[in-house]
């Protein structure tokens, strides 16, 4: 059976790869001549010398079992290409949290109780909170946020751990954030396998982490991908499908990994009835994500990565030593989650954060090198979200972070996409 597969993000890629395993002849075809969607590399330019930068700076978790099978199985090295560390949640001034090497979820509990800047107040309040949630099985009701799951939190425990772990997971503001898809994660990171709250650091461009190798392996099956090639339209025919990109071919079935506008336009213009599966892939919201780039000869962090206080005037909620990553030393990459404002603005506000916050780390003379603007970086994971389904239409299936299951719009919730959409083909 031929299947063609519409985007080589990391949805893409992993459907191509799992339904040639599968027996099936995949076709991958990518607008771009890079793979790796909303998290691919980009090029830029420090000190005047090319440098190889990402598009956002991504991070993954040990949780993300399906994601480290795939690139096991692709040859790629987890541990060369990415550092593994235990959950740090640690800021400038060195506060914050530091879990253990302990089995879960006796780290994050030991973590928790040896915060040493917490107040014992905060300790405890969020040892009750989290004891709650294990009580509850980790459910709660569809409505409910991330704000609501916490009524009660101290203050303090809800800065210095909640909220930088639900933007950084959902990319959405925990007023706004659903928490039943936030208690998913927290159970699957902190409460279920040892490992799985670790933090995977990238120590290469994300297309190599990932992408490459797997267009790289469909094209040792006999299935180079199509880069460059935008499909057009796609169209019923008989019992298949027509897909039109300057040419056209024929094939059993289609798995569209693009973006949710973009499926949906492939979906209206084909003329299926697919009304629903219509609805709710435009009816997503979005939030965008900001990465601001800035070089100073000289800077390094004490951790690869820091948490930082944010609010509307200083943005950013983490940054990066890509130094420490394997690109240039001096190189910082901050991260807004669920950012407002256009680009000179918030390289403005992050360049005065970076000196009010990082000024004893000797980072003077901090000079913005790039800012990534990601305008629909996730989609807005609210509560009660209705999000589409990975089956459209006979023979049609979409993928991608946003397809409805129980993770929010992450690299591993695209991953899996793909390994089912996959699945699905018949």
């Amino acid at each position: 059976m031929r299947v063609a597969v519409v985007g080589a993000g990391w949805a893409g890629c992993a459907a191509a790869v799992e339904a040639t395993r599968l027996g099936y002849q995949a076709t991958l075809f990518e607008t771009t001549r890079i793979a790796g969607g909303r998290a691919r590399r980009v090029g830029g330019t420090v000190a005047g010398e090319p440098v190889v930068l990402d598009n956002g700076q991504h991070i993954l978790i040990g949780a993300y079992a399906e994601t480290l099978r795939l690139m096991k199985d692709l040859g790629v090295d987890a541990d060369a290409t990415l550092l593994r560390m235990p959950l740090t949640l640690q800021f400038p001034d060195g506060g914050g949290l530091k879990l253990p090497q302990l089995p879960a979820p006796l780290d994050a509990l030991a973590g928790i109780i040896m915060a040493r800047d917490w107040p014992v107040g905060d300790k405890l309040s969020m040892l009750k909170v989290a004891i709650g949630w294990q009580l509850k099985k980790f459910q709660c009701e569809p409505t409910q946020s991330v704000a609501d799951l916490c009524r009660g939190l101290a203050p303090g425990a809800m800065a210095a751990l909640i909220e930088p772990l639900c933007v950084s997971a959902l990319n959405t503001p925990a007023e706004r954030a659903s928490g039943q898809v936030f208690l998913r994660v927290m159970r699957d990171a902190l409460f279920s396998e040892s490992g799985g709250s670790n933090l995977l650091l990238p120590r290469t461009d994300l297309s190599t982490l990932l992408p490459d190798a797997a267009l790289a392996w469909l094209a040792a099956q006999g299935s180079a991908p199509q880069l460059g090639a935008r499909v057009q339209a796609i169209a019923p025919m008989g019992s298949g499908w027509v897909v039109s990109t300057d040419a056209s071919e024929a094939f059993d079935c289609v798995v569209l990994a693009c973006p949710p506008q973009e499926a949906a336009r492939l979906v209206e213009g084909s003329g299926v009835a697919a009304a629903d599966w219509l609805a709710q892939a435009q009816g997503l919201q979005h939030e965008a994500l900001t990465t601001v780039y800035a070089y100073a000869s000289g800077a390094r962090l004490p951790l690869p990565m820091l948490a930082l206080p944010s609010n509307a005037a200083e943005p950013a909620q983490f940054v990066f030593d890509r130094g420490q990553l394997g690109g240039p030393a001096g190189l910082l990459a901050f991260v807004i989650s669920a950012s407002t404002g256009d680009s000179a603005t918030l390289t403005a506000q992050v360049l005065a954060q970076a000196k009010a916050q990082l000024w004893h780390l000797g980072l003077g003379g901090m000079k913005a090198v790039q800012t990534i603007v990601e305008k629909r970086a996730t989609f807005a994971c609210t509560p009660g979200l209705q999000r589409p389904g990975a089956e459209v239409a006979p023979g049609l299936y979409a993928c991608g972070d946003y397809i409805a299951g129980p993770y929010p719009a992450t690299l591993e919730g695209a991953v899996r996409s793909g390994l089912e959409a996959a699945r699905h083909l018949h």
